[in-house]
Parts: C-alpha cells; sequence; structure tokens
C-alpha cells in the first residue's frame, strides 16, 4: 500500500512511519500541517492515509478538514483518522457521502501494531474501521434512522461490532454465535435496511455509514 502520514507531533509520526515500512508498506508522504496534507493527498492520491484531527496552524480540526476537502475532489479516497478527540459535527460529514473508506481511531484505544495495520488495510480495501468510544460518541443523544428502528436486540449487536470492523467470524466469536447465525442476522439486517447491493462488503459499509448517521 502506499500511504501518506499526516500527524503534527515528530516523535509519533516518525514512529507510525517505521511500523508501516515494517510490515512492507510504503509511506510516499508526511505532513505536519492541515495544508501540507491536503496537498500530499491531492498529489499522491494514497491508497489510504492516517490522519490526525487537530494540526497546526490552528490546532483545532485542520487534519479532518482537510481529509473531507480531499475527499470531496477525491470520492471514495481511503481516509484512517487518528486521534484524541471525537470531532462529531466533521465526523459525520466524513462518513455522510456512504462511499466507505473510512476510519475514526482513537489514540489511547490502539494497542497493538497488528491492530493498526489491520485498520489501514481494511479502510484502504473500502471497508470501515471505527472505535467504540467514536461511535458511542457520535450515537448520543440521537434518534433511530429510518430501519433502523426495525432492527432487533441481537441485529443491532451485530451491526455495532460490524461498525468497528469485525468480521463475521469475529462477531461471532465475540457474541458465542455461529457464523451460520451471523450470516442469518445481517441478511435480515440488510433486507430491514432496504440495501440489495449484491457485493457484501459493499452492503456492510452501507450498513454501517446507515448506523453511523443516525439524525
Amino acid at each position: 500500500m502506499r500511504l501518506v502520514v499526516a500527524e503534527d507531533l515528530y516523535l509519533l509520526r516518525e514512529g507510525m512511519v517505521r511500523l508501516i515500512q515494517a510490515y512492507g508498506h510504503q509511506v510516499v508522504a508526511t505532513a505536519a500541517t492541515g495544508p501540507d496534507t491536503l496537498e500530499a493527498l491531492r498529489r499522491w492520491r494514497p491508497d489510504v492515509s492516517v490522519i490526525d484531527v487537530r494540526m497546526p496552524p490552528n490546532q483545532s480540526d485542520e487534519g479532518l478538514r482537510a481529509a473531507l476537502a480531499a475527499r470531496a475532489e477525491m470520492p471514495g479516497l481511503p481516509v484512517l483518522i487518528l486521534s484524541q478527540h471525537v470531532e462529531q459535527l466533521y465526523a459525520r460529514e466524513l462518513l455522510a457521502d456512504g462511499s466507505g473508506g473510512v476510519g475514526y481511531l482513537l489514540k489511547e484505544s490502539v494497542f497493538d501494531a497488528d491492530q493498526f495495520i489491520g485498520a489501514l488495510e481494511r479502510v484502504a480495501d473500502g471497508g470501515t474501521a471505527m472505535d467504540p468510544a467514536v461511535i458511542a460518541k457520535l450515537l448520543s443523544g440521537s434518534s433511530p434512522s429510518r430501519g433502523l428502528e426495525r432492527l432487533t436486540e441481537r441485529e443491532h449487536d451485530v451491526l455495532t461490532l460490524m461498525a468497528e470492523g469485525l468480521s463475521n467470524q469475529a462477531i461471532g466469536r465475540r457474541l458465542f454465535l455461529s457464523d451460520s447465525a451471523i450470516s442469518k442476522y445481517t441478511t435480515s439486517m440488510f433486507g430491514k435496511l432496504g440495501i440489495v447491493d449484491d457485493e457484501d462488503t459493499n452492503r456492510r459499509v452501507r450498513a454501517v455509514l446507515a448506523y453511523l448517521n443516525k439524525p
């Protein structure tokens, strides 16, 4: 994979670069400010980028806004946000276009290299990688979206874990259910949400986006 790493803290940025390279991937550019991040994304169009939210010049939400601007110009450009903060408004906007290839992890929730690289690879493949704490923040105080109120409690459980990026097998292990049971729940869930795409990966992404974008 070809990656852009956007992080203003030198040691963290260089540490991510070395980790990514150790897994056989290529970092084509790094950035330490919001404007530099957008320039790098425009120039390199990476397979995936990892971007902090708060970056210079103002240390507010420059990184996330750079990601949004890049995806507006290059729809579906895979982006993994890695931050200490949850910016609800722009995070919802990042997820709102429905094109997949998005993730949002909190730095304190990344516990090992395999988890981090796995999230990057999943987003690069057009999937999602959402931190449970980010999901909880985005959903706090929200009302049910069309179709979601029809889901059973177990289907909600499956969809929540799907939003975290877990595979059917991993969801089954977490919920102590067989693969066939998870398949049954996901098929029912897709039907209730009106998602009929034949490609299962696209259906998973669209279901997760529906879940995360409840008004």
